[in-house]
């Protein structure tokens, strides 16, 4: 691999800055998931309620969805290494608080802290690829670290599982500050410390008002999938979050410098690359939320059997992944997008379709197959938008476009939640006409109604070429 500037008198590889950039995305997306199966642990501990509970997981995500958009943005005018450096040191704090926390409250704030440490890591890394390393590797960068991101999606509840189990739940937040403090050394080595030139001011406010409206959308479907949208913390939320994003839009027309420029959304390609992130990232959150769930609920397997369906693609999304990152940088993006959008609809018809039976072959087969259409869509998709937009927008412009991912990630599963609940409580034959089980009726509808948002996805990626001829196109 070729040698990588990465600021005036440093100079290092991209083997380097990977090395570092990798770890750090696998632990926080591990630990984004892993306490999930800790839950009922924790809350006989702490004598906690259900609804209580869910604010240890809840309090995490509404940080992270938040943090986002501001670290993207803050990227244009601080250096890369004192933000991850500010990263790493809260995510090691609130890891510390969690680790030591005496009663639920602590705990829940100690995440709250995790969060907003986490909420740096995969926007900076992004970034990071995106400006220290050449044109030429930087869909294999954007792979490596989108491969990171897959496993740790998909071993996140195995590994809290089975180390929380042995360990007791604590051992999960040691082990993810002791993570965090070995790779902070690294990490000031390797990464610039100069700010980024010529950058201007922006409205802080209104990237609040972004990041308040953001979180509480996830929040209020969250809530909607626990209580129904009848629930004033549902609707409630909603409607706040509709007013938050509404001033933000009226702060965007009237500020002479907004948080995120207007301009950003003329790009037809970077347009087309947020709708996209986000409906793709929906309906895969979807299938690894719910493929276990299908086999636990249908084919009766325990709880950490089940995850082990998960184990192929997992593995499969760590081997492709940086190989559709060298083919991004060959072929360009659209081709692989569409074609990565038509395997996640396929077998998400598949699963719909073939986990009827005693089997959890299928489950394994379905999960396999849609995650890896999403490593065709995801990892170009990143690299398209960033190739597509001047470098004084690279920062804010990755920063939304990661936090469109995050927002599908959170609305997919809980939306995709509501339905399976409703199908439940119907106690329906499946939608699906060629559906051949009865048990898992409502599963096979959500499969389904993740194939219409594929469709969806579909049209939206045909408008991604661009206006002018490129190796895009």
């Amino acid at each position: 691999m070729t040698s990588t500037s990465i600021g005036p008198g440093r100079t290092g590889t991209g083997r380097a800055l990977l090395a570092v950039l990798m770890p750090a995305i696998l632990v926080t997306v591990t630990a984004s998931d892993m306490v999930n199966l800790m839950l009922p642990s924790i809350g006989a501990e702490f004598g906690a309620s259900e609804a209580e509970l869910a604010w240890v997981v809840t309090g995490f995500l509404l940080m992270f969805s938040v943090g986002i958009p501001l670290y993207g943005r803050l990227s244009d005018r601080l250096g890369l290494r004192s933000l991850f450096a500010f990263a790493l040191v809260t995510y090691a704090v609130g890891s510390l608080v969690c680790a030591l926390a005496p009663e639920l409250l602590v705990l829940v704030l100690g995440r709250m802290v995790m969060g907003v440490g986490a909420a740096a890591i995969p926007v900076l890394a992004i970034i990071s690829v995106t400006r220290l390393m050449p044109e030429d590797e930087r869909g294999m960068g954007i792979g490596v670290v989108s491969a990171a991101a897959g496993i740790g999606t998909a071993a996140g509840p195995a590994i809290g599982g089975g180390l929380g189990q042995f360990l007791g739940w604590p051992a999960l937040f040691w082990l993810v500050l002791v993570v965090a403090l070995v790779l902070l050394p690294p990490a000031l080595r390797v990464l610039p410390g100069e700010a980024p030139t010529g950058a201007s001011r922006f409205d802080l406010l209104g990237g609040v008002l972004l990041g308040i409206g953001a979180g509480l959308v996830l929040f209020g479907i969250t809530q909607a999938q626990v209580a129904g949208f009848g629930a004033p913390s549902s609707w409630g939320s909603l409607l706040v979050a509709v007013v938050a994003i509404a001033l933000f839009g009226w702060r965007t027309a009237r500020v002479a410098q907004p948080f995120v420029p207007p301009a950003l959304f003329a790009n037809r390609v970077y347009r087309a690359a947020v709708v996209v992130a986000f409906l793709a990232m929906a309906v895969n959150l979807g299938g690894l939320v719910f493929v276990p769930l299908l086999v636990v609920d249908v084919n009766g397997l325990a709880p950490g059997a089940g995850a082990l369906v998960m184990i192929p693609a997992g593995v499969a999304v760590a081997v492709l992944s940086p190989l559709i990152g060298r083919l991004a940088d060959r072929i360009g993006t659209r081709p692989l997008v569409l074609a990565g959008l038509a395997t996640i609809g396929v077998f998400a018809l598949f699963l719909s379709t073939a986990t009827g039976g005693a089997s959890v072959i299928p489950a394994g087969i379905g999960i396999l197959g849609l995650s890896v259409g999403f490593i065709f869509v995801i990892t170009p998709i990143i690299s398209a938008a960033a190739s597509a937009l001047p470098g004084d927008q690279v920062g804010v412009g990755l920063g939304i476009l990661q936090g469109a991912q995050f927002l599908g990630a959170g609305t997919g599963p809980a939306l995709f939640g509501v339905l399976v609940a409703a199908r439940l409580q119907s106690g329906s034959n499946a939608i699906n006409p060629f559906y051949g089980g009865q048990a898992g009726a409502a599963y096979s509808d959500a499969f389904l109604a993740m194939a219409v948002v594929v469709v969806l996805a579909l049209i939206v990626a045909f408008r991604m070429r661009p206006a002018a001829t490129s190796r895009d196109s």
